[in-house]
């Protein structure tokens, strides 16, 4: 674990769940956190200074003395390696699988479902909705069945592997994605809700959370 002396500087924006992952990461690793948002309403992640950080013209990116790093779960992993411990990211074969299996479901089925299902009625993206909420229940499905009997998604304690999947998840309501019926996703929200250090994402009063 590194010494922290210095801030990280962060591009974000606030409706991002992809930015907050890595803004709760830095958080709880209490890593001094200079925020620069990026507006991407009016598509600053598309303008030249923006697309030499990113080519890609996405949030997160952080800035570490003189380290750029984009993508926020590569970013979850430089920060885990860097500025956390074991209990963030594993280095063990198992633990660093187990971790990057979540880390591909944040990726994927993720991405796919509830993050999707809140594009549609946060920023009026062109998803099927039906699609993508039905999507979404699948995946809720299995995380509720797998926390059924551990606290984290790994076992006791937190790791990268919930921080990459709690944004999203948490705000699903928000996509008309209902969490009432995984009593083990809601709990395992609180827990991470009550870490040291958490930081929540911004609210929007759409679908069901409206």
């Amino acid at each position: 674990m590194s010494a922290v002396n210095h801030p990280v500087k962060l591009y974000t924006f606030p409706l991002s769940g992809h930015a907050h992952r890595v803004r709760l990461a830095l958080s709880l690793l209490n890593v001094p956190t200079e925020l620069v948002e990026v507006d991407l309403r009016k598509g600053a992640q598309k303008q030249p200074g923006f697309l030499a950080l990113n080519p890609f013209g996405q949030v997160p990116v952080i800035e570490d003395q003189g380290t750029v790093v984009a993508d926020s779960n590569a970013i979850l992993v430089y920060l885990a390696r860097k500025y956390g411990n074991s209990d963030w990211l594993p280095s063990d074969p198992a633990g660093e699988a187990a971790v990057q299996r979540w880390l591909s479901v944040a990726a994927g089925l993720v991405a796919f479902g509830p993050a999707a299902a809140r594009l549609v009625t946060v920023f009026g993206a062109g998803f099927n909705a039906d699609e993508v909420i039905n999507r979404a229940h699948g995946l809720l499905k299995v995380m509720d069945a797998e926390l059924a009997g551990r606290d984290f998604l790994l076992g006791a304690k937190p790791s990268i592997a919930d921080i990459a999947n709690y944004s999203y998840i948490a705000h699903a309501p928000e996509g008309n994605v209902s969490l009432e019926a995984y009593p083990h996703v809601r709990a395992w929200l609180a827990r991470i809700e009550a870490l040291p250090g958490f930081v929540g994402m911004q609210k929007t009063p759409v679908g069901l959370a409206a």
